[in-house]
């Protein structure tokens, strides 16, 4: 008997640094729908999108917006895998949303894409849902806990009593420095100053001098690999900013450590905060997927692989549970998700709003060329 076709579409930056972060998320995708195979009453194909100016490697809003488009133009497109964005889904989502196409995102982590959040916009998330239905999901935890747990750590666990905030003015940095600060100030601990970077400047010594003179206990950058966070990272020490310095999971990447160099981490502590557990902590299935990821693809899954996984794995039982190829049908099953327990994360769901009930936070550091897990927030 000939299986009835459906296709799940991935849109993701697929070129320049965000690619190290890409190929293993497109990687785990490919293990779920291996996993799931026999289990799913259809033929899923997988399209791998590229949502990112070819030249650049960044992602586009003409380039997600196409890929939107064409998901929803295309009937056998039952779910979106996507984006890696927090702007993107910005895009995306009300083009879906209008549709009734259901989005599960391995790593938009922008809080008013699904619920009222400290920094949303007056209209968000209801600009995303002009079918007045939710449609865009998140298996990743949000920034409205990660910027909040990151200041915990920060007074909790490193003692730091006074931080010299930075952001890259991008929706997704300047979000997670806006709630770290806020925590920060929550819990006593002295915000120096918070700064925007301009990050086509042509070096940070002028801004670091600053950084210098306020002598804080930590700098908290906002902002991604994509966004120079290396780049910052390398002048601190040139400019003897000897205090640690605390980045979002943008930088949780291969090509951060890379573009930074292994050598400079003996000089520089550096802290990446991860929404999630690192994988090399997860057991059971998760721990079984680490060694099943590591042997095929010679190396071990970032973060967001097992993310990109978890976004599968949730569709593809929503479309066994479905039945049926229609839209619809499957954008409930997804949504009605709860005690999910056929993943890599253990048991969890999404609440009404589509997010995610498992929001733990990892810290990692990096040694010897590799990040390092050193504390896990948020996880009773």
């Amino acid at each position: 008997m000939q299986l009835d076709k459906v296709k799940l579409v991935s849109s993701l930056p697929r070129g320049g640094r965000a690619k190290a972060d890409t190929d293993p998320i497109v990687n785990a995708i490919r293990l779920a729908l291996a996993d799931f195979e026999r289990a799913v009453p259809f033929a899923v194909q997988l399209l791998d999108w590229d949502d990112a100016n070819p030249r650049t490697g960044n992602w586009t809003p003409d380039a997600e917006q196409e890929n939107a488009e064409r998901a929803v133009a295309d009937k056998d497109v039952m779910a979106y895998l996507g984006p890696y964005n927090s702007g993107a889904a910005r895009v995306s989502a009300p083009v879906l949303n209008r549709a009734g196409l259901v989005q599960v995102s391995p790593a938009a982590t922008l809080p008013g894409l699904t619920h009222r959040g400290a920094n949303a916009d007056p209209d968000e998330p209801e600009k995303y849902r002009p079918g007045k239905r939710v449609t865009f999901c998140r298996v990743c935890p949000h920034d409205g806990s990660q910027g909040p747990l990151s200041a915990d750590f920060v007074a909790t666990e490193l003692n730091a009593k006074s931080v010299y905030v930075l952001d890259d003015k991008e929706l997704y940095g300047l979000g997670l420095a806006t709630a770290f600060k806020k925590r920060c100030a929550e819990l006593k601990v002295k915000v120096a100053a918070h700064e925007s970077v301009v990050t086509t400047a042509p070096d940070f010594k002028k801004l670091l001098a600053k950084v210098r003179d306020a002598a804080p206990d930590l700098v908290y950058y906002g902002g991604t690999t994509q966004t120079r966070a290396p780049e910052l990272a390398k002048a601190m020490i040139v400019e003897k900013v000897s205090c640690p310095l605390l980045l979002p999971e943008g930088c949780y990447e291969p090509a951060f450590i890379e573009a930074v160099s292994a050598d400079a981490f003996e000089v520089l502590k550096v802290f990446v905060t991860v929404s999630g557990i690192n994988p090399a902590q997860l057991k059971g299935a998760g721990a079984d997927f680490v060694t099943r990821y590591t042997e095929k693809h010679k190396g071990a899954p970032t973060a967001y692989a097992v993310y990109g996984y978890e976004a599968a794995a949730v569709v593809l039982e929503a479309l066994r549970a479905a039945g049926k190829k229609d839209r619809e049908a499957v954008r409930k099953a997804v949504l009605a998700t709860t005690d999910f327990g056929k993943g890599l994360l253990g048991k969890w769901g999404f609440d009404a709003n589509g997010d995610t009930t498992h929001q733990p936070l990892t810290v990692a550091t990096v040694e010897k060329g590799r990040f390092k897990a050193v504390k896990v927030l948020g996880v009773k």
